[in-house]
């Protein structure tokens, strides 16, 4: 199969059928450049990674998983440098194409399987999200994300970034397929009960484009019909910036840990964004770390408050849909950093969350985004089919 949209890693086409009879006969899938692949490479986005790392003899829990199944695996797909981006780009292997919105960013730093979930070539692709690198491209192309409970779905054979906040998850075009998957990954059926309590967060919704809100209101609305007893509320009292310093702190300090080694050792090539962001998290004091942990624990003590069983929040997944490709870094900088507002939660909470297209303005998607107390992953899927079929 070519890949007219840049979305598979160079080189040889990774290609490994699925089990017969298996749930997801008949569905391909691709894995991000994270995931380990027996015989194959695992690049990292980064062309020194493979060099200086061993060919894995396994395929990871996540690959794994999936061809058990019976899904096919058709390629590995381009990830931003060390999975350290939000906006889908690489200075190495270049940025995949965004079916949905020509001439915009995919969204990172799974930018490669969800480019190539949107454009058709396969049904399903695996992503990771520490930061948002699967919401995000999710609601820039057009497709169902979900950021799984932290440490629900095994990450063995995955590449980390920042441990207490990397996670497994996949893309799909539609619900079903979307479910189909979700009951492998999660070992649970989807349920039949919906949640019976909304809450639409609107901080959430005041930092958000004005242009965001109104495309997304549609689907609030329809949320509110299928749910019920609805009602607004700030998610963040603190600040939802707050919230994104202290994740900004704990994700590159972590990451500078998870690299130093190889970047000491090795002195690999990096983007000139992404030597930055470690060096940042090289010189990011104690103080400041626990300041951020104390942060964490204020997150999810809030978080559990707002989000006691039977209910849910909502809120748009990004500020803004997908930016121009090539922006500047001084732009791109200040982009990034709304995005994070918007995501900071998922690496701090640790819950839950799915992204649901369905809306767009001027033409580009956008997406919403549902979150759930610890361990309701296929609720929010529940929620997600009522209302496709809605």
């Amino acid at each position: 199969m070519p890949d007219d949209i840049n979305a598979f890693v160079p080189g040889a086409r990774v290609h490994i059928e699925g089990r017969p009879g298996g749930p997801l006969s008949g569905l391909t899938f691709a894995a991000k450049d994270l995931f380990d692949v027996a015989g194959h490479p695992t690049g990292g986005g980064n062309p020194d990674w493979a060099k200086y790392n061993p060919i894995p003899t396994r395929h990871s829990w996540a690959v794994q998983r999936l061809l058990d199944a019976g899904a096919t695996l058709i390629g590995k797909t381009i990830t931003d440098e060390v999975s350290l981006g939000i906006v889908g780009e690489n200075a190495f292997y270049g940025t995949p194409i965004n079916v949905r919105a020509p001439g915009r960013v995919p969204g990172g730093s799974s930018s490669g399987s969800a480019a190539a979930v949107a454009a058709g070539l396969c049904d399903t692709a695996l992503g990771t999200d520490t930061g948002g690198s699967v919401r995000v491209p999710s609601s820039f192309c057009g497709l169902y994300g979900i950021r799984p409970t932290h440490g629900r779905i095994d990450v063995t054979g995955m590449l980390n970034q920042a441990p207490s906040s990397d996670t497994t998850g996949w893309f799909a075009r539609d619900a079903a397929t979307f479910a189909r998957v979700s009951t492998v990954m999660f070992d649970e059926p989807i349920p039949e009960a919906l949640p019976n309590r909304l809450i639409i967060a609107a901080d959430g919704f005041a930092f958000a484009d004005p242009e965001v809100g109104n495309a997304l209101q549609p689907m609030v609305e329809r949320l509110k019909g299928l749910i019920g007893n609805a009602r607004e509320e700030i998610m963040a009292p603190g600040g939802i910036v707050q919230w994104a310093r202290a994740q900004r702190t704990l994700q590159p300090s972590e990451a500078w840990l998870t690299f130093k080694d190889w970047i000491e050792r090795d002195n690999p090539r990096l983007a000139y964004s992404v030597a930055r962001n470690l060096y940042t998290g090289s010189q990011i004091p104690e103080t400041e770390r626990q300041w951020a942990n104390l942060v964490r624990q204020e997150v999810r003590g809030r978080m559990r408050q707002l989000l006691p069983p039977g209910t849910v929040l909502c809120l748009p997944t990004t500020p803004f849909p997908a930016p121009k490709r090539g922006e500047p870094l001084s732009v791109a900088g200040f982009q990034r950093d709304r995005i994070l507002c918007l995501c900071a939660h998922g690496g701090l909470a640790g819950l839950p969350q799915l992204s649901i297209p369905g809306s767009t303005v001027d033409g580009l998607p956008v997406g919403l985004s549902i979150i759930g107390g610890r361990g309701t992953d296929t609720t929010l899927i529940a929620v997600a089919q009522a209302l496709a079929a809605d």
